[in-house]
């Protein structure tokens, strides 16, 4: 964010706040590499009683944001206030916005994941402490879905985590990288994309797109000041090998459609097989191995986890080392690694365990 020149406010567990125009706003979603969404600000006060809260409500710049009549999703969270009821603070907030807006919205009840093309606005309302904020969703899909991961393997990485592995691994761009368990390729992709400074959200759209306020002329501006940067070709080698030709398939398929096919070298290889290219400075190696909980048996894979460790030391020194981990017995076959990164993949607890070899 501080990269983009945004102007970072509060950091808390699981968000960050920044403040800005529109450009600031389209910058964070278009260039974002590991955020899941983007939100706005439509308002703050204080509601103790269900007249209150929807005397502000009515008072909220809807029209900015909504068409009128249009479908509107609506999710409410509470959490140590007076209002506590979840679905009669969703009913005041829907009535106080179908009087100024004619939009009558529907509540959403479920994850991020219950409108997956995000064509329908999400507004979202959090009482803590009696204070209420109501912010609207600025990205639509969420932000990992960047389009061209459509051919899949076994246990997928989303987009975001592949990006925030390869930035807290502390890779160099200019540098190889090399993934010898690549899967569907998505950490190999998410490197030439970094690499070649091609923005994640280029080839998608956004929410704010479809709001009555969106002024496309500074969009435009964006838009081309993100093409002038980007580079014709990833400045060092990528390496992304599999032992399973589906894998590699799939991989090449995706490749193709983020437009970094002939950025990245993909094989079919066992991991006993990968060597750093000739004559290169050190990279990084960043890689998801199975955990053992949904692919594969954990016992079987210890095997696999000492058998990167010992390449790794014997191929790759002076290179970095990161691998997303679910098992710190599977990790502890590597060597001796620290944990940098704690978050959940697919439901799972993971944490990315890096060193330098």
């Amino acid at each position: 964010m501080r990269t983009l020149g945004l102007e970072v406010g509060k950091r808390d567990i699981g968000g960050v706040s920044f403040s800005g125009g529109s450009s600031a706003l389209f910058r964070a979603n278009l260039w974002l590499r590991s955020a899941t969404r983007v939100l706005a600000r439509v308002g703050d006060f204080h509601a103790r009683l269900f007249d209150e809260l929807e005397r502000h409500a009515r008072k909220l710049a809807w029209s900015r944001f909504l068409v009128s009549g249009q479908p509107v999703r609506l999710r409410v969270s509470t959490s140590k206030s007076r209002l506590y009821h979840t679905g009669a603070v969703a009913q005041r907030i829907a009535e106080a916005m179908e009087k100024s807006t004619g939009v009558a919205p529907m509540v959403a009840s479920g994850g991020d994941e219950d409108d997956e093309t995000g064509e329908t606005p999400l507004v979202i309302v959090r009482l803590f402490r009696d204070q209420c904020t109501v912010s609207i969703d600025t990205s639509g899909a969420l932000l990992h879905r960047r389009g061209y991961r459509l051919a899949v393997a076994k246990a997928p990485l989303r987009e975001t985590l592949a990006a925030a592995l390869l930035m807290a691994s502390g890779w160099d761009p200019g540098t190889p990288l090399v993934d010898p368990l690549c899967g569907a390729g998505t950490i190999a992709i998410e490197g030439a994309l970094l690499a070649r400074r091609i923005p994640p959200g280029i080839t998608r759209s956004f929410a704010f797109m479809r709001w009555p306020g969106f002024h496309e002329p500074t969009w435009k501006k964006v838009l081309d000041e993100a093409r002038a940067q980007q580079l014709p070709a990833a400045p060092a080698a990528i390496f992304a090998s599999d032992r399973d030709a589906g894998a590699i398939g799939a991989s090449r398929e995706n490749a193709g459609r983020a437009g970094v096919a002939a950025d990245i070298v993909f094989e079919e290889k066992v991991i006993s097989r990968i060597a750093p290219p000739a004559n290169v400075p050190p990279g990084a190696i960043v890689t998801n191995p199975p955990y053992g909980v949904r692919v594969g048996d954990r016992d079987a894979l210890r095997n696999l986890y000492a058998q990167l460790g010992i390449v790794a030391r014997e191929r790759f020194p002076g290179w970095r080392l990161l691998v997303l981990s679910a098992d710190p017995r599977l990790d502890a076959q590597i060597g001796s690694m620290e944990p940098v990164l704690s978050t959940k993949n697919g439901g799972i607890a993971v944490r990315a365990m890096r060193s330098t070899i």
